[in-house]
């Protein structure tokens, strides 16, 4: 840009290239990990199951794609059969909510409709609304182990990758105050805690041996480190920050975005599949 001597015009080019500059370092394509990290993933087929939280951070990896058009990784929907291109993030839902069992049998299904035989990665997700605060964690990770295990076996060259069932937000102000004094639980800490207790056995069976993305972590932990806690049972039960959210369940735009970036780094830091 060539600026004239007149030093009003002078100061509005500097202006303009001082606007520029600033594009210029707060465009995504600058960032050259992540870039790299995009180009990893374009070579691979990943297969993801979930519901309407896992909408959420596809939503975001497939903004944080959209700004790399040149790089040949897209998030799509899982296709019928054994067709799919490489570079894809194919994804369905598992139905329905309320019903975890159901979702690992649909998870099967759908490895088994051909997919399965294609994909290098593959992972499916609960939702918050799959627990309750009667669940029976232990039978319910027993199920999830198993079946993962005999996909395991059945698929050995996919990597499997497990996740952290996310959490809510937890009910504050006067009417959590007298439900305690009252010896109850504010609504979503009996929730969180059995979502904890699935996530702690999770993490404790495969976290160090095999992939985890820990979405409870990332949900509950403010930028500083800190972690969202609240005590009950003498017991500390972990909860999804509001700033995450903007109904108490869902991830709201910017930890969409944030969260994403998360779970490209991890998919991209993954071994390659022979």
């Amino acid at each position: 840009m060539v600026c004239p001597h007149d030093p009003g015009l002078a100061g509005l080019c500097l202006s303009l290239l001082c606007a520029l500059a600033m594009a210029v370092r707060a465009d995504p394509s600058q960032d050259a990990g992540l870039r790299s990290d995009l180009l990893r993933l374009s070579h691979r087929r990943i297969f993801f199951g979930h519901q309407s939280v896992g909408m959420n951070l596809l939503d975001g990896v497939r903004e944080i794609a959209g700004r790399y058009p040149d790089v040949p990784f897209r998030v799509i929907e899982a296709p019928a059969g054994a067709e799919l291109p490489e570079g894809s993030l194919a994804h369905a839902y598992m139905t329905e909510n309320g019903k975890p069992g159901l979702k690992l049998e649909n998870f099967d299904r759908a490895l088994s409709s051909g997919i399965g035989s294609v994909v290098d990665v593959a992972f499916v997700k609960f939702c918050y609304i799959d627990f309750s605060s009667m669940t029976d964690v232990p039978r319910l990770f027993a199920r999830y182990q198993a079946t993962l295990s005999e996909l395991r076996a059945r698929y050995p060259r996919i990597v499997f990758v497990h996740v952290t069932a996310p959490l809510t937000t937890v009910q504050g102000g006067p009417k959590a105050a007298l439900k305690r004094l009252l010896g109850r639980a504010p609504a979503g800490v009996a929730e969180n805690a059995k979502r904890e207790e699935f996530n702690e056995l999770l993490r404790r069976t495969y976290q160090g041996k095999e992939p985890v993305f820990d979405l409870a972590r990332l949900e509950s932990t403010e930028p500083d480190g800190r972690r969202e806690l609240h005590e009950w049972n003498g017991g500390k039960v972990p909860a999804l920050l509001a700033a995450n959210s903007d109904d108490g369940g869902h991830l709201n735009d910017k930890a969409r975005l944030r969260f994403a970036r998360e779970l490209i780094a991890l998919l991209a830091a993954l071994p390659q599949v022979p």
